[in-house]
């Protein structure tokens, strides 16, 4: 009986979890591969794999565990894209997305925020969004680990199977890439 309330107690915490993770999971994958349904199988494939290898871990593990898993799928995702823009160019295949925009993101803030202030701040998350996605792979990963995920240099290197002054050196160049991209909007 002990054993089954010690079960249901980690299942609950796993799922807590993956729900504090999922958003800003999407968001990594969604920066690294340009596409919501890709950064959604990314993610959910990386849940899974988590779970399935890592739930018997200690909770304080599971961040930089479970990024590692989510910066691997990446990774996987942008080899096969590789090979498939190869692909693509070998055969003459066009390689656009016709998808139309989110109508839901067109909708005006409940909360209140002036026209202006709104446009303001669609204007630097548009930038900011920009200026992440062309970061090299690793700047982008160091970047949002270390900014979003708020990990440590350790557990970031940990979670990008690197050593931590790699995890530093990248960070610092997409710090400064970021700050030359988003000059206008500094104070």
């Amino acid at each position: 009986m002990e054993y089954e309330e010690s079960n249901l107690e980690r299942s609950s915490s796993l799922n807590i979890f993956l729900s504090n993770v999922e958003k800003r999971a999407f968001s990594m994958a969604r920066f690294a591969v340009g596409a919501d349904d890709a950064a959604l199988d990314i993610v959910q494939d990386s849940m899974f794999d988590f779970v399935r290898l890592y739930r018997s871990k200690p909770e304080q593990e599971w961040p930089p565990l479970f990024f590692k898993v989510l910066q691997s799928r990446i990774r996987d995702a942008h080899r096969r894209r590789s090979v498939l823009k190869r692909v693509q160019v070998w055969l003459g295949w066009d390689d656009r997305d016709g998808g139309a925009a989110d109508p839901l993101q067109e909708l005006a803030d409940p909360n209140g925020v002036s026209p202006l202030k709104h446009l303001e701040r669609s204007q630097l998350g548009r930038h900011l969004e920009q200026a992440i996605s062309v970061l090299p792979l690793r700047q982008q990963q160091a970047f949002l680990l270390r900014s979003w995920e708020g990990l440590d240099v350790a557990d970031t290197a940990r979670a990008m199977g690197c050593s931590e002054g790699s995890v530093k050196t990248h960070y610092f160049r997409a710090v400064q890439a970021l700050r030359g991209k988003l000059e206008e909007y500094q104070p």
